[in-house]
């Protein structure tokens, strides 16, 4: 569903088809502020719907209604709207378009819903007719979003848990707080807009767990890179690519949250890519998770006592080469057949959707968390080889662990 309805009036001297204002539309606006906001482009990543036009000729000019749904955020919604009333030739022809409305969707669709609330109360209510103003007062009540709260000495947009919850989430602004607010998480806090990452939030990073869940845009990048800087950061959350914390619904804050990456996995993942900065903030990072910043590799006889331990196969070595490089985990059955090859940002999802005892082993070219050997325990995994090994606090005996150092 859209979020937003741009409702325009054109007015055209002379007789045209709804397929000349639509390529009007899509000519004149192109390449105005690049290509990222280029109208085909749009359309193709489903940030707006299908162009509308309905016409109708009196004499020898032709009038009509444009309509053209909107998933973008209010300013860019209103940007796209001012956009397409510089349009002012179709065909041959001059010709005005002028912006009537822009409708909120989830309000009318909120406001749809309500007047039915009321509709199906007052017929089920025989005995007595209830009174439409309160109930109209409790629905909005109902539906009221919780207002952030003002937390620590730079008064930070957040939800009313952080203090008592073990683990936060730390979003970039204010509107990112109410929309996460609006779908019951309470242990948010914002950065606020600041330059600099304000010193309450470097405290609470200090004393819970934290993940950092930013836009799926180059802003967001930035914001990483500042925040890493200066705050011990447990896990990376993205929203979708091109989308904002502030506009996804429920589901999609839960399947990002759900893909949130450990840290460290996620800058050597960086660091894979190209990312220069990215070796500075391990350091970093490691400096506040307060970890040794260096990994000591293990005697190379450890290899051949852990392959004759474990019988494991010779073709094995020659798949973790393989994997070097490629961000991707093998799982093996029992019989040390390969069942699947993934991409190691899946691999919590995969091991918590598969049934127990199925997996017998797993490769991958990443690192070991503790989140990672939780799934794996809970589905009685039992062998766990990656790259390096983070900070781990819990492992259980039934569970090997080995990285590609020891094995290589």
């Amino acid at each position: 569903m859209a979020k937003y309805l741009i409702r325009a009036r054109i007015e055209i001297d002379g007789v045209v088809e709804k397929h000349d204002i639509i390529g009007a539309i899509f000519g004149q606006t192109e390449g105005l502020f690049g290509n990222e906001f280029d109208l085909r482009v749009l359309q193709d990543k489903g940030r707006i719907g299908r162009i509308q036009v309905n016409t109708k000729t009196q004499g020898s000019k032709t009038t009509g209604e444009i309509l053209i749904p909107s998933n973008l955020d209010r300013v860019e919604t209103a940007l796209l709207a001012a956009l397409i009333e510089t349009v002012d030739k179709v065909g041959p022809y001059d010709a005005s378009i002028s912006i009537v409305d822009i409708v909120d969707l989830r309000m009318e669709k909120i406001k749809k819903i309500m007047e039915r609330t009321v509709d199906i109360l007052r017929r089920w209510g025989k005995e007595k007719t209830p009174d439409v103003k309160e109930l109209i007062k409790s629905i909005q009540e109902y539906l009221k979003v919780p207002e952030p709260v003002s937390y620590g000495p730079e008064e930070l947009p957040a939800g009313p848990e952080v203090d008592k919850a073990e683990e936060i989430i730390i979003v970039e602004g204010r509107a990112d707080v109410i929309n996460l607010l609006r779908y019951g998480y309470t242990n948010i806090i914002a950065l606020g807009g600041a330059r600099r990452v304000p010193d309450t939030i470097k405290k609470l990073a200090e004393l819970k767990k934290t993940t950092l869940f930013v836009d799926g845009d180059h802003g967001g990048d930035l914001i990483i890179k500042e925040v890493l800087r200066n705050a011990k950061i447990d896990y990376i959350a993205r929203a979708p690519p091109g989308r904002e914390v502030e506009e996804l619904s429920s589901r999609e804050i839960e399947d990002a949250l759900g893909k949130k990456i450990e840290i460290f996995q996620y800058l050597e993942e960086q660091v894979k890519q190209g990312n220069k900065e990215a070796q500075l903030l391990i350091q970093i990072q490691k400096r506040l998770h307060k970890l040794p910043e260096e990994v000591v590799k293990p005697p190379e006889k450890v290899t051949k006592e852990i392959t004759e331990t474990l019988s494991l196969p010779v073709k094995l070595i020659e798949d973790i080469k393989s994997l070097y490089g490629t961000l991707e985990a093998i799982f093996y059955s029992s019989q040390w057949d390969q069942v699947k090859r993934i991409p190691v940002r899946d691999l919590v999802s995969e091991i918590q959707a598969s049934e127990p005892e199925k997996i017998h082993a797993i490769v991958f070219d990443g690192i070991i968390t503790q989140r990672l050997i939780d799934a794996a325990v809970e589905k009685r995994v039992k062998i766990l080889i990656g790259a390096r090994l983070g900070k781990i606090t819990f492992k259980t005996p039934e569970l090997t662990i080995l990285t590609f150092n020891e094995l290589a």
